[in-house]
């Protein structure tokens, strides 16, 4: 995943407007406060609420 950090500096969860945190190994952006994960594909990150998931 090759995401540029100010990009996690200004991008926020939809869901709940918190801050995303990135999950190398998972290839997901994590909200910090309610936890949902969105996909990053071909280093965009998919922010739609349809796609995300709680992290097992």
């Amino acid at each position: 995943m090759n995401l540029d950090r100010h990009l996690l500096d200004v991008i926020v969860c939809p869901a709940c407007r918190q801050s995303l945190a990135a999950d190398e190994a998972a290839q997901e952006l994590v909200c910090v406060g309610c936890g949902l994960a969105y996909p990053v594909r071909d280093d965009i990150p998919v922010l739609l609420v349809d796609e995300a998931h709680k992290p097992a």
